[in-house]
């Protein structure tokens, strides 16, 4: 097995050059195992509902990627202070291969380091009881792919917010992500060294017992990777749009009265809008109802929208951007 390092932290490009890989590897292929780091970003399980699982106005507002793997699993937030790393292989016919065997190395790689690493679970590395690390698995034929991050020094503050979307306001059947314990690496590694240090030390010990040797990558994989992070992972179809159909709820008091706005949303669209409170009607409920449906469900989407609607007209005494933010879903 050969090592791959990439120097890019954009996380559509990383997971496209992941799938890339993926699709082309041979049997004549000794197997490749990639190391990156992304940029801030939620890395969303593939049968995931997107809405369901990010705070979308938080990422939004810094800046942080949303994108779809094409793993399953929960969402998880990733930053510089991430190390991400992916096995794939070709696996011999009918053979079934495992969390375990790539888990394995990578508890070791931790103890190398002086960590008290355990894999206690199918999918997840823990010390002293708190998780540090989590993996995903994908298989296709006889390509397997088994990736995942460890967290060395992740920013705790920023992926409590990105991760905190409201459950109450929705429901799917997407599934849902599990909120573990978490823990930086860094809290169990040598005090006085730095973060690089920290990271440095990191990628050493899993190159170590998971590769070989290193090698570049070539041109045409890149460019490759490069069109289809354009065409996939960087597209709201894929990212927001793949959601299983789930339905959304917002409620709020105005000094106008109580408005209840349920929106069905399939593909990440509205497929159905229902209007309800105490407030009293100006205009036909349905027409704005009927003017909501088919939209994208997401809020720079409603507002381009919604732009020049006199949304206020339908209730009597709204006010027209305080109501606007709130069919925005702000």
């Amino acid at each position: 097995m050969y090592a791959l390092h990439m120097e890019t932290t954009d996380p559509a490009f990383n997971l496209a050059l992941e799938e890339t890989l993926f699709n082309t590897l041979s049997p004549e292929n000794p197997g490749i195992f990639l190391i990156w780091r992304n940029a801030p970003s939620v890395i969303v399980g593939c049968h995931q509902n997107t809405a369901e699982e990010v705070n979308a106005a938080y990422c939004r507002e810094h800046g942080i990627a949303v994108v779809r793997r094409p793993t399953g699993g929960g969402a998880v937030y990733h930053d510089l202070g991430n190390v991400n790393f992916s096995f794939l292989v070709w696996v011999e016919k009918n053979r079934l291969a495992g969390f375990d065997e790539f888990m394995r190395p990578m508890v070791a790689a931790l103890r190398d380091l002086g960590v008290n690493a355990e894999y206690t679970s199918r999918n997840d590395i823990t010390v002293d009881g708190r998780k540090v690390a989590g993996t995903a698995q994908r298989r296709s034929g006889q390509r397997m792919l088994h990736h995942g991050c460890i967290l060395v020094d992740v920013d705790t503050s920023v992926l409590s917010e990105a991760l905190a979307a409201d459950p109450e306001k929705f429901r799917s059947k997407g599934v849902a992500s599990h909120r573990a314990r978490v823990a930086n690496l860094r809290e169990f590694l040598p005090k006085e060294l730095s973060f690089e240090e920290c990271m440095e030390s990191v990628v050493n010990a899993m190159t170590r017992r998971c590769a070989r040797n290193a090698r570049q990558l070539p041109s045409w994989i890149r460019n490759e990777a490069e069109a289809l992070a354009d065409t996939r992972y960087r597209s709201w179809e894929w990212n927001w749009g793949q959601s299983p159909r789930f339905t959304e709820k917002r409620r709020r008091r105005f000094s106008w009265g109580r408005l209840e706005c349920l929106l069905d949303v399939r593909g990440g669209c509205i497929s159905g809008c229902r209007l309800f409170g105490d407030f009293f009607a100006l205009r036909d409920i349905g027409e704005l109802e009927n003017l909501l449906t088919g939209l994208r469900a997401d809020t720079p989407s409603l507002r381009e929208a919604l732009k020049g609607v006199p949304v206020e007209s339908w209730f009597s005494g709204a006010d027209h951007e305080e109501l606007t933010a709130f069919l925005c879903g702000e």
